[in-house]
């Protein structure tokens, strides 16, 4: 990638990084009402799905904004936004859930990016690759 799509890349990670965060904090803020809400769609464990819910959306939002195993982290965040469309916004009759889906549907889209071209040079992922290179660089130097 160039310097600039470089830039770019980090961010359209920290612009769907920060999505993800700011939810999983309102799951934190309010556990019995998110609990109650995971209840009413039928999910069962409503405690281990608010869990999982609650370490997607902070510790994968996290890693994904410092860009550390970015195409894995956004791959398992595709996941989610299309089960929590598929779970949460399925009643297409209702144009407020219809617009939830396609929400989750483009969330998904973007994640698929960094799965595809990674976190970019401005990541953690970068950092090491660049270390990785530099150390392969100086073994393969010939003695002098």
């Amino acid at each position: 990638m160039s310097k600039s799509y470089d830039s770019v890349a980090l961010a359209g990670r920290v612009l769907i990084g920060v999505l993800f965060f700011m939810s999983g904090l309102s799951k934190l803020a309010a556990p019995a009402a998110t609990q109650g809400f995971i209840a009413s769609v039928g999910l069962p464990l409503p405690v281990v799905a608010y869990a999982v819910a609650v370490a997607v959306e902070v510790i994968g939002s996290s890693l994904l904004i410092a860009g550390f195993r970015a195409r894995f982290v956004a791959a398992g965040m595709a996941v989610f936004a299309l089960a929590t469309a598929l779970t949460f916004h399925k009643n297409f009759a209702d144009q407020n859930q219809m617009i939830h889906f396609m929400k989750n549907i483009a969330i998904m889209g973007g994640l698929l990016q960094v799965v595809a071209f990674g976190g970019g040079r401005y990541s953690v992922d970068g950092l090491l690759a660049r270390r990785a290179a530099a150390s392969a660089g100086a073994t393969l130097q010939p003695a002098q």
